[in-house]
């Protein structure tokens, strides 16, 4: 992929509070924003590298492998603090102050870090799966049991089209031609270990009106506009749980934003004293 008009520093790595080493990347100059990832990516396979290409342009853009993914090790016992703690030391790899991203679990996971106190300068999520009261499906199946049973029985490819047909809603005809690329395949497979971790971060996956209400910096909350129901209403919930926060719906968009729309609705929350604008 071509990074437009970006510079990136070798990949270099942060020590989290537990000893685990982080894996990130820096892209471009300006005020520091960390792009943090939904289930199954990382820095050289998912969305980030779209985007990190785009906001590279006006921001220095952090991409990061999130722990067991990637570059990046793990430590055992697995637990979401443990991913607000990585976040600490990539803020403070950044300067010590930094705007976060998190798209789909990874918003959870940095609406979670800004709750938290991290010193969060703005905080933008897309689409966090979470179900609002009301929603067809007001309560989810225990995702996190069927995904250790998988992985347990050492089935990641089973893992992997669970979260794909029972958790994202993928269609069938989707899941299957995803097998069929085998090299795209192999890497879903290669990080499905880390399923657990993102159901982990989730909860209940009921919108975290609580943790939301704690949330003291600027926070932008965003949806596709021909995204799922489910999700445009959690991230309705979402925006009116968090003091201030502003909401906007992506024309055209569903679950997986295209980078070109979102980077511009981004960059102006992210620099700008006022509202964002499409």
């Amino acid at each position: 992929m071509e990074r437009i008009s970006a510079t990136q520093d070798a990949m270099e790595f942060v020590t989290s509070a537990d000893g685990t080493a982080i894996a990130y990347d820096r892209w471009g100059s300006g005020p520091a924003v960390i792009l943090v990832d939904g289930a199954l990516c990382r820095r050289a396979f998912g969305p980030m590298g779209a985007l990190s290409a785009l906001l590279a342009q006006r921001f220095s853009v952090y991409t990061y492998d999130r722990r067991g993914r990637g570059d990046s090790r793990d430590t055992e016992p697995y637990a979401p603090e443990r991913e607000i703690e990585d976040l600490a030391a990539l803020i403070q790899a950044a300067g010590g102050k930094a705007s976060l991203f998190g798209a789909s679990s990874g918003g959870a996971l940095a609406l979670a870090a800004a709750a938290a106190g991290l010193p969060v300068h703005r905080l933008a999520v897309y689409e966090p799966p979470y179900v609002s009261e009301g929603a067809a499906r007001a309560v989810e199946p225990d995702h996190l049991a069927a995904l250790r049973q998988r992985l347990t029985q050492g089935q990641r490819g089973a893992a992997v089209r669970y979260f794909m047909r029972d958790m994202a809603n993928a269609p069938a005809a989707v899941v299957l031609m995803m097998q069929c690329l085998l090299p795209v395949w192999s890497k879903l497979k290669a990080v499905a270990h880390t399923l657990p971790y993102d159901a982990t971060i989730m909860g209940d996956w009921r919108v975290p009106t609580a943790r939301a209400a704690s949330v003291r910096v600027p926070t932008l909350v965003m949806h596709g506009e021909k995204t799922e129901a489910r999700l445009s209403q959690a991230a309705q919930v979402l925006a009116s749980a968090v003091p201030g926060a502003e909401l906007i719906s992506l024309p055209g968009q569903n679950h997986n934003a295209q980078a070109k729309v979102l980077a511009p609705v981004l960059a102006a929350f992210l620099t700008r004293d006022g509202r964002a604008q499409l």
